[in-house]
Parts: C-alpha cells; sequence; structure tokens
C-alpha cells in the first residue's frame, strides 16, 4: 500500500482492511487509502487493492465489469489454499474448510469451490457434516487458525471420516504457527501475556487463548500501550509480551516502554524459530514499478 500511494497518489481503495490492524489501516488512511466494503463503492476506473486476506472469483468479475484497476494483494500462503481448493474442487472431492465463519479469508476460498466447499467452524459443527462420497474427501484450512485447535478438529473429522485426506502441505501460516510456538514457551513462565493486535485480527486472538491454555494466569489483547490497565500488573513479577503478524515493531516497543516504567526493566527475547520468508510484491505493481524505472 505504501508503494501503491507513492506510485499512483491518492486515493487508493481497499477491499476490506488490507490487515487486521487498526493502526495500520488509520496510518493508510491519512496518507489517502480508502477503505471500503464492497469493490462497489469505488468509482468506476478507480484503483482498488485486494487484502491479505484474499478474495472469491466472483470480486475479480465484478471488479472487471466496473473497469477497476486491481492490485491483487492476497498474502501467498493464503492463495496457496486458494489453488489447493480448486485442484481438489477439479478432482470433485468435498473439501471441509476449517475456519470462522464470515471471515474475509474463508470467504475468498470458500467462492473458489462453492459447490464443493463446507465450512468446520470448531468441533461442534463437526456433526452436521454431510459429504457425497467419504472416500473422497479432504480438508483444508484457514490460515490463521490455532494449531492445536485445528488439529483436534481434524482428529474429530477423521473419527467420523477414516479416509479424510490432509492437504499436501501445512495451511496455517508460519508467522501465526512460530508465535504460538514462542507463546507456548512464555507462557509457562509469565504470569501475565500481553498481546499486541487487534480485535478483529483472528492470529491475535489465538495468542491469548493459547497463552492461557499453557500456564499464563491472565493474558489480554490490547491494540497498543494505552490499553494496558495498571490493575493487571498487581502482584506480577514477570510478563510475557507478543504481538500479531501483522503489528508493527513500534507498536511493541511503545508496550515494553510502557511496562518499562511500571519497574518491568529487564527484557529477554525468545525466538522459538528464526524466520526468514520474503515475500514480493504484487506483480500488478512490480510491472509499473519497473516501467517507470525503464
Amino acid at each position: 500500500m505504501e508503494k501503491a500511494l507513492e506510485q499512483y497518489g491518492a486515493p487508493i481503495y481497499v477491499r476490506k482492511q488490507i490487515v487486521h490492524n487498526t493502526h495500520v489501516v488509520k496510518s493508510l488512511e491519512e496518507r489517502g487509502a480508502v477503505f471500503v466494503e464492497e469493490t462497489e463503492e469505488a468509482p468506476e476506473g478507480a484503483i482498488v487493492v485486494f487484502s491479505a486476506h484474499g478474495v472469491s472469483p466472483a470480486v475479480h468479475e465484478e471488479a472487471a465489469r466496473r473497469r477497476l484497476k486491481t492490485i491483487d494483494a492476497t498474502c501467498p500462503l493464503v492463495t496457496k489454499v486458494h489453488n489447493e481448493a480448486k485442484r481438489f474442487a477439479s478432482q470433485d472431492y468435498d473439501i471441509l474448510l476449517i475456519g470462522h465463519e464470515g471471515h474475509e479469508e474463508v470467504e475468498g476460498t470458500a467462492g473458489e469451490a462453492p459447490d464443493h466447499i463446507q465450512l468446520v467452524d470448531g468441533l461442534n459443527s463437526v456433526g452436521a457434516i454431510q459429504v457425497k462420497d467419504p472416500r473422497r474427501l479432504v480438508w483444508l484450512s484457514q490460515t490463521t487458525l490455532s494449531v492445536d485447535e485445528t488439529i483436534e478438529t481434524v482428529a474429530r473429522l477423521r473419527e467420523r471420516f477414516p479416509d479424510l485426506i490432509d492437504p499436501p502441505s501445512d495451511d496455517i501460516c508460519y508467522a501465526t504457527q512460530n508465535r504460538q510456538v514462542a507463546v507456548k514457551e512464555i507462557a509457562a513462565l509469565a504470569q501475565l501475556v500481553i498481546v499486541v493486535g487487534s480485535e478483529n485480527s483472528s492470529n491475535s486472538k489465538r495468542l491469548v487463548e493459547v497463552a492461557l491454555d499453557h500456564g499464563a494466569d491472565a493474558s489480554y489483547l490490547v491494540d497498543d500501550a494505552s490499553f494496558i490497565k495498571d490493575e493487571w500488573l498487581d502482584g506480577v513479577t514477570t510478563v510475557g509480551v507478543t504481538s500479531g503478524a501483522s503489528v508493527p515493531e513500534d507498536l511493541v516497543a511503545d508496550v515494553l516502554g510502557h511496562l518499562a516504567l511500571h519497574g518491568f526493566n529487564d527484557v529477554e527475547e525468545v525466538e522459538s524459530i528464526e524466520e526468514s520468508v520474503r515475500f514480493a510484491l504484487p506483480h500488478e505493481l512490480r510491472k509499473d514499478l519497473r516501467a517507470v524505472n525503464v
């Protein structure tokens, strides 16, 4: 989005939130981004960015009808799940999509093969699943789920459908998994775990749940340091801090600074897994940037 605003100037329209973080959205709005719920809210011929969570083919078709210039900023890990859905649907598999009803990523993935996909939203929904052929059945998942809950859901599904096929590779985002692994480690050491992230961020909310499940006495989700309540710190000697996958580093630094003012000066970093993955800019934007630099 920053590169697009530099390249094209404002306004640039964004369907949904580019990532689920209120500070990122606000900072981009201040620079000229306009966030809309649907592409029909953008003027005909405008530039529209599709968010990291992905969109269905119907959204692409609607954008083409309205002559919108689109930049597809779908996370490549989400695109991988879309491609898996299309491939299994073309082979006439029923697809059980584990995820949260109403989440943008789930809506985009389901739109790739609506006649083949059923949503599995938690353990309680497993019993209602009906399939054409239990021998041609595969599961996929939203990329931002709890790893442990997903494993449990798959196990329950496999009790009903022993021939259930796994996806060719893990669907849950590496950044989501790595943070959950790290939170398990710090939750065992900390009485309180503070997760920096927004309320509509699925992966951030899962970190709170993981912390509570693995030893923390309390865990809270905060958008920034101003959300921290002094009473949370009463009687606490060790605080764990982590953040959702889309949270700017300066927000984490502000939380650490706030805690330092309350006597938590010694900071120990826990890095369970070193991350080295990098993603390229969307190809539409890369093409226009190359044209300018020729």
